[in-house]
């Protein structure tokens, strides 16, 4: 059941804080659809210290309704140390640990959430943004497809996930959809 918020959401940096155990299980129930279809993705089995360490990673936003955490995402400069060659790209940014709460899903906020990292991406010098996801979560791919992205190679994080994952990219330059 998804909730409509008796007020509008307010976007802003982690704080120190903010409750790491709400957040955790803000992450884990966003990822429970994809757990429930085997994929396991980091996030569907991260412990608060993983939760921790993935928001300290970047800049970690959070999206706050009427007190309740809604959403949330880590924006990553360059990656010298990635074992993914487009993280280690001068020029690219990449998102990591983006979700809605399920109560809060199709209500635009991962589109307005996805516009702020575009924007402080671009602000921050980057030609483009990257993420990669499961290969088999087709309609998260479709999604990001909407949202400018192509797929532009693969890697594998296993044995944090069960799965292949596609690598996405997109230019900053166009309309922070």
């Amino acid at each position: 059941m998804t909730t409509r918020p008796s007020s509008a959401p307010s976007l802003r940096q982690l704080f120190p804080h903010d409750d790491l155990e709400r957040l955790t299980v803000l992450v884990q129930s966003a990822y429970a659809s994809h757990a429930a279809k085997g994929l396991r993705y980091w996030a569907t089995h991260q412990t608060v210290e993983n939760t921790a360490k993935r928001l300290a990673s970047g800049l970690a936003l959070v999206m706050e309704i009427d007190g309740d955490y809604a959403a949330t995402a880590t924006l990553r400069a360059p990656q010298p140390e990635s074992k993914v060659a487009l993280y280690r790209d001068s020029t690219v940014w990449s998102i990591t640990q983006f979700c809605v709460a399920p109560r809060f899903k199709g209500q635009g906020l991962g589109k307005l959430l996805h516009g702020e990292l575009v924007r402080r991406a671009r602000n921050a010098g980057a030609a483009s943004l990257a993420l990669d996801t499961a290969q088999p979560a087709y309609a998260l791919i479709a999604m990001y497809e909407s949202w400018g992205y192509r797929v532009v190679g693969e890697c594998d994080w296993r044995p944090l996930t069960n799965y292949t994952s596609v690598l996405m990219s997109r230019p900053v330059g166009t309309a922070a959809t």
